[in-house]
């Protein structure tokens, strides 16, 4: 059974930074691509960045150059560095990847940006 479980998230203001971890268990993490997703408010849940087997990456345009996202296949963890943060940046941070050709999430954390 798939296990994501977040941390890291919290209230920050603008301009700050946060680094969010996602610990997996009960997949073959380092095979696996995973992805930092967020839902803010009233939208949509959104791709913001992930990361392949092979440590390939990618990001939404609206945090490229801010967020880094990174991976430790000994510790079965990925990371998301987020710098230079925005009040739009605020919503919660799910963690997910794709098992058994099912997307499995984490229960989010919360990160909130003030002005």
């Amino acid at each position: 059974q798939v296990q994501l479980v977040e941390s890291g998230g919290g209230l920050v203001q603008a301009g700050g930074s946060l680094r969010l971890s996602c610990a997996a268990s009960g997949i073959i993490f380092s095979i696996k691509t995973m992805g930092w997703y967020r839902q803010a408010p009233g939208k949509q849940r959104e791709l913001a960045a992930d990361i392949t087997s092979g440590g390939s990456t990618n990001y939404a345009d609206s945090v490229k150059d801010r967020f880094t996202i990174s991976r430790d296949n000994a510790k079965k963890t990925v990371y998301l560095q987020m710098n230079s943060l925005k009040p739009e940046d605020t919503a919660v941070y799910y963690c997910s990847t794709l098992d058994a050709m099912q997307r499995s999430w984490g229960q989010g954390t919360q990160v909130t940006v003030s002005s």
